[in-house]
C-alpha cells in the first residue's frame, strides 16, 4: 500500500492512535488527527501528534475532513456509529482499523487471538510458548504494544502474537492471520452492539480471510463460537470439545493431550492451583494448538506452563487474614467471566461484585451464586440493577467504597472462606480502568491485614 501524500484520518489519540500517526506521517502521509477531547484533557499527546507533523483537530469531528480523506483510521474506543464516520462510509471513504493498516505491512506469520474471556492470559502464554521453543516473538495489539508499532520498528521478530478485540475486528477488511484463536463468546459490551448476535458475527470476523493453509483453533463446546466459525474455509483444530477432539487438546483431569489423529502427540502438565482452573486450561490448550502451528515443541510449551503464574487481576491470591483468602479479579468485566472464576473455589465466597454497566444480564449468575457465594456485596452505579437481578439468591450488602467493600466483606466470610473482587462490569464509574480498581481492591486488603493480628502474606 502506498501511502504516501494520501490523506489521513485518525479518530482518536489513544496508544494506538498516536502510533498510527507516528507510521503515516513518517512515510510521508497528510495526516489529521482528531479528537473528542479537548488539547488540555489530551496533554503531551496533541504537542507530539503535531511535532510528527499531523494537524489536530481537537474538542470534536469535523464532518467535512473526514469526507474528504482518502482514509480514515478509527481507534477501537470510537463507536463506528458517529455520524462523521457514517457518513465517510456512505460517501465510499475506506474506513479501516489500525490492526488493518498494521496488517498491509507485516511480513511475519501473525497469531489473532479473540474471545470474551481470556484474550490477554491465551496471547501471553502463547508468546512465551513460542520464546520457550526458540523464536523471537512480538506480543502486542490490544495488550502492549500497538500492531502498527511492530510494522514501524523494522519487525524484528519472527512471529507475532496479536490480541484482538470485537471493536478492533469490526475495522478490518483484508486482515489474515496465519493461525486464529476463538476462545469463547458471551454477552459482554452490549452497549456498542445492535444485539448479542451482532457481536457474535464481530468475533467471527477474525476467520473471515483465512485459507486452506491458515488454522483456526476454536473452543468446541461453546455453542457461539461454534456458530461463529461456520464456513471458515481454514483447517481446524479444536480444544475443550470432550471426546469427539480427534485433531486438537483435550483436558484430562488438571493434565491436557494433545491428539493428532486421534492418537497421543503431546501431554502437558499443569502444577499452579491457579492454573488449573477450568477456564485456565482451556486457555492453555488453545495457546499451545496456535504454537504447534507455528513451530513450537512440547517441550518449549510445557516450560512456559510450568513457569507461568496468571497475570494481575485475573484471580490474582491477595493475602489472607484469619483463614480468609482474599483474590484479586478486577479483570472480570463481564458475568461469564465471574461465573468462571467462582467455579475455581471449593469453598464459600464473599463476591465484590458491581462498576460502569456494559448492558449485560446479570441474571444468568443467579444460579452460581446461589451455589457458591456466602454473600454479596454490590459497589459502583450498577448496584441497583444487579440487587434486581439476582435479589433473592443470597444476602446482599451496598458499599460506598472499596475499603467499605472490603470491610464489610471481612465482617461477612468465615475461616475458610474466600473474599473475591469479580465486579462483572467495566470501571469507569469510579476508576480509571481495571487495574486502577483492582490495586485499590489490594490496597484495602492489605491495610485490612496491617491491622490485624496474625495477619499472613
Amino acid at each position: 500500500m502506498d501511502i504516501e501524500n494520501k490523506k489521513f484520518v485518525v479518530v482518536g489519540l489513544g496508544r494506538s492512535g498516536m502510533a498510527t500517526v507516528r507510521f503515516l506521517c513518517k512515510r510521508g502521509a497528510s495526516v489529521v488527527a482528531t479528537d473528542c477531547a479537548s488539547e488540555q484533557k489530551i496533554g503531551e499527546a496533541a504537542a507530539l501528534a503535531r511535532e510528527m507533523g499531523a494537524v489536530l483537530e481537537l474538542g470534536g469531528h469535523r464532518t467535512e475532513t473526514f469526507l474528504s480523506a482518502d482514509f480514515v483510521v478509527v481507534s477501537p474506543g470510537v463507536p463506528l456509529s458517529a455520524e462523521p464516520i457514517r457518513k465517510a462510509v456512505k460517501k465510499g471513504v475506506p474506513v479501516i482499523g489500525e490492526i488493518e493498516l498494521a496488517s498491509m505491512f507485516i511480513t511475519k506469520p501473525v497469531a489473532a487471538v479473540t474471545g470474551t474471556n481470556g484474550k490477554t492470559t491465551t496471547a501471553t502464554l502463547l508468546g512465551e510458548m513460542l520464546k520457550a521453543s526458540g523464536f523471537h516473538v512480538f506480543v502486542g495489539g490490544n495488550i502492549g504494544a500497538p500492531l502498527i508499532g511492530f510494522a514501524d520498528k523494522g519487525q524484528t521478530a519472527d512471529i507475532v502474537v496479536a490480541e484482538i478485540s470485537s471493536f478492533q475486528l469490526d475495522t478490518i477488511s483484508t486482515f489474515r492471520p496465519r493461525v486464529a484463536v476463538l476462545l469463547n463468546i458471551a454477552e459482554d459490551h452490549m452497549a456498542r452492539y445492535e444485539d448479542f448476535s451482532d457481536y457474535v458475527r464481530s468475533k467471527g470476523r477474525i476467520f473471515e480471510n483465512q485459507q486452506e493453509d491458515d488454522t483456526a483453533v476454536i473452543n468446541g463446546a461453546d455453542f457461539h463460537v461454534l456458530q461463529a466459525a461456520k464456513g471458515t474455509r481454514s483447517k481446524r483444530l479444536m480444544f475443550n470439545a470432550g471426546r469427539s477432539i480427534t485433531n486438537g487438546a483435550a483436558i484430562d483431569g488438571r493434565d491436557i493431550n494433545i491428539l493428532k489423529e486421534g492418537a497421543l502427540a503431546g501431554k502437558i502438565l499443569v502444577k499452579s492451583p491457579v492454573m488449573r482452573a477450568r477456564h485456565n486450561l482451556e486457555n492453555i490448550s488453545a495457546a499451545a494448538l496456535a504454537a504447534l502451528e507455528l513451530g513450537g515443541t512440547i517441550e518449549g510449551i510445557q516450560t512456559a506452563v510450568d513457569e507461568f503464574q496468571g497475570l494481575p487481576h485475573r484471580l490474582e491470591y491477595v493475602g489472607s487474614i484469619g483463614g480468609v483468602h482474599y483474590f484479586n479479579d478486577s479483570k472480570a468485566t463481564n458475568p461469564d467471566a465471574v461465573r468462571r472464576a467462582l467455579e475455581f473455589f471449593t469453598s464459600p465466597v464473599v463476591l465484590l461484585m458491581g462498576g460502569e454497566d456494559k448492558g449485560c444480564e446479570y441474571g444468568v449468575l443467579r444460579n452460581v451464586i446461589r451455589e457458591c457465594v456466602r454473600a454479596v456485596i454490590l459497589i459502583g452505579e450498577t448496584k441497583s440493577r444487579i440487587r434486581a437481578s439476582i435479589n433473592g439468591s443470597v444476602p446482599m450488602w451496598d458499599a460506598q467504597t472499596m475499603e467499605d467493600a472490603v470491610g464489610k466483606a471481612y465482617e461477612i466470610a468465615e475461616p475458610g472462606d474466600a473474599v473475591l473482587l469479580s465486579p462483572a462490569c467495566a470501571s469507569f464509574d469510579m476508576y480509571e480502568s481495571y487495574a486502577h480498581r483492582g490495586d485499590d481492591f489490594c490496597r484495602a486488603v492489605k491495610r485490612l491485614m496491617e491491622a490485624q493480628n496474625g495477619a499472613e502474606i
